[in-house]
């Protein structure tokens, strides 16, 4: 007898996060113009936050994706989640 097994059709995701720097990560996304000071400000601009009258002003949506991982002073990025939160933004109007 033969065994079959069966095939999954589904992409896994790794489980274990692909995790970079500030200045890393800028160079794997170097193609999509992402500069250090750039990634910087998106982690910066991540949550919500209130101006100097009290008003909130709404985050980028880049923490509410997961992709920010803080060790102390160490502040790591998920290559796959910061992607995905990239690909997912409207373009700039001018």
């Amino acid at each position: 007898m033969q065994s079959t097994q069966a095939v999954s059709a589904t992409v896994e995701t790794p489980t274990t996060p692909w995790l970079a720097t500030v200045p890393v990560l800028a160079s794997i996304y170097a193609d999509a113009g992402v500069t250090p000071g750039g990634v910087r400000m998106d982690i910066f601009k991540a949550d919500d936050r209130l101006n100097s009258r009290g008003e909130k002003i709404e985050g980028n949506g880049l923490a509410k994706y997961g992709a920010i991982v803080r060790r102390g002073r160490k502040v790591l990025i998920d290559v796959h989640r910061y992607g995905a939160w990239l690909a997912g933004r409207a373009p700039v109007q001018n």
